[in-house]
């Protein structure tokens, strides 16, 4: 499952910078059936965590109110340059991850 992070190219230690997520993904709620009467089976992303330079800056759990393809936006603080890493798990078990590396200045 494709994701993309989205960050400043860089920004100056102590500033606030918007972090903005795309994850690409059905987000099934289980209510709805197929073209041969057949339930599709629930499959949501149930967790979702954020990380910048190892640290947890976000963890969200998700339920099946959640729009396909969901998307999120929050802020963080420049503290040094770093990796911010998404990772996630669905229903299904199946796992998924994207890196954007912020740039820090003094």
């Amino acid at each position: 499952m494709p994701a993309r992070i989205q960050v400043p190219a860089s920004a100056r230690r102590g500033e606030v910078v918007q972090v903005r997520v795309l994850v690409q993904h059905p987000m099934e709620t289980g209510y709805r059936y197929d073209d041969n009467g057949r339930p599709i089976p629930r499959n949501v992303i149930t967790e979702l965590i954020c990380t910048y330079a190892g640290r947890e800056i976000l963890h969200a759990q998700m339920t099946q109110g959640i729009a396909a393809n969901p998307y999120l936006q929050f802020h963080a603080i420049a503290e040094q340059t770093g990796d911010i890493e998404l990772t996630w798990v669905d229903d299904q078990g199946v796992k998924g991850s994207a890196r954007q590396t912020l740039h820090v200045t003094d």
